[in-house]
């Protein structure tokens, strides 16, 4: 576990812009339904509240995504790719194994003086990203961070699994991180693995322990795998003391926070975490409906489209939670620099 303390850094911290991507084709659940045996669309909606998600073209990857999410943050953070110092690209669906994804979006973008590289914390990767990002403004004051979350999972689903088939899509979110007036900004943190629980979510071939070979792509070893309840048993344990924990240190009670942006799983889960965390007085922003499960970028594609909708004011407290496979939980709350 890694906490901060709030107000411990020296310089405010913060968001400075927002950005997202979503490909152009969108897939319903009455689509989806042909391709994923015994999903009917009322029974994908009962238990997800998903109703529709988008889909990669085939020329598309993840670097093509996280490009076009980093144009739109740089454009409202009114700065420009040659600004940037450093370049953080969450995915668990990267190009290739090498080189770095981020090595591929910089050159797309043009980020010529940015150090770049990858991490890989699954659905808890933006907020693990924007931890990364708040301690290297923190060392180096006038640094720009352009954290990016972007994942195509449509490209390692199994649709003979309906379970997970009918969950997720494709997109990409990012978000400009760097020096914000005091009094605003990150306010604390809390990074959380639990590497006990790490079959939960996997992919099991393409690595060094079971290379891709016709064996592994026969058996399927390459698609996405989830053990679905025990991933709701570990959110259910797991998440609402991570949340309770961090507000407790910074001297904040859920009543106080005025929105919350969680990781986009499942609609139904998201509503018994809003229960348990007695977040019900904070507006929970959702995506899932018309995007499905990003991985990543469910937390940065969501609080781009609170941020672009007008709903986030000046000095609104945003208490952002990203939590997936590792098993790892992430969380963070900022007041919002409007």
């Amino acid at each position: 576990m890694s906490s901060d303390q709030p107000n411990s850094s020296p310089v405010a911290v913060g968001i400075l812009g927002t950005g997202s991507y979503l490909p152009a084709r969108e897939v319903t659940n009455a689509e989806l339904a042909t391709l994923v045996k015994d999903a009917d669309p009322e029974w994908i909606t009962r238990k997800t509240m998903i109703e529709a998600r988008r889909f990669a073209a085939p020329e598309e990857a993840a670097s093509d995504l996280a490009a076009k999410a980093a144009a739109g943050a740089l454009e409202r953070a009114g700065i420009t790719a040659a600004d940037l110092d450093y370049l953080i690209v969450s995915t668990s669906t990267g190009d290739a194994p090498q080189p770095p994804t981020s090595s591929i979006v910089q050159d797309l973008i043009g980020a010529e003086r940015a150090a770049c590289f990858d991490i890989n914390v699954v659905c808890a990767g933006f907020v693990f990203g924007l931890a990364l990002a708040r301690s290297l403004v923190t060392v180096q004051p006038g640094a720009k961070v352009l954290v990016i979350a972007s994942d195509v999972y449509s490209r390692i689903l199994d649709f003979d699994d309906r379970r997970t088939a009918v969950l997720f899509g494709d997109g990409a979110g990012a978000a400009v991180v760097g020096a914000v007036p005091e009094g605003y900004g990150i306010v604390a943190t809390e990074l959380v693995s639990r590497g006990a629980a790490h079959r939960l979510i996997r992919v099991d071939a393409g690595g060094s322990r079971l290379p891709a070979s016709a064996e592994t792509v026969a058996n399927g070893d390459h698609f996405f795998k989830m053990d679905g309840r025990g991933v709701r048993s570990f959110v259910a344990e797991h998440v609402p003391p991570v949340l309770a924990g961090m507000l407790e240190r910074a001297g904040l009670h859920a009543k106080d926070i005025d929105h919350f942006v969680p990781h986009q799983a499942n609609g139904v889960m998201l509503q018994e975490l809003v229960d348990s965390t007695q977040l019900d007085g904070a507006t929970t922003h959702l995506t899932l409906d018309r995007f499905g499960n990003v991985g990543s970028a469910s937390v940065p594609v969501t609080l781009d489209a609170a941020a672009r909708s007008g709903a986030l004011a000046d000095g609104d407290l945003v208490l952002l939670a990203g939590f997936g496979g590792g098993m790892a939980v992430g969380a963070s709350v900022l007041r919002w620099h409007g």
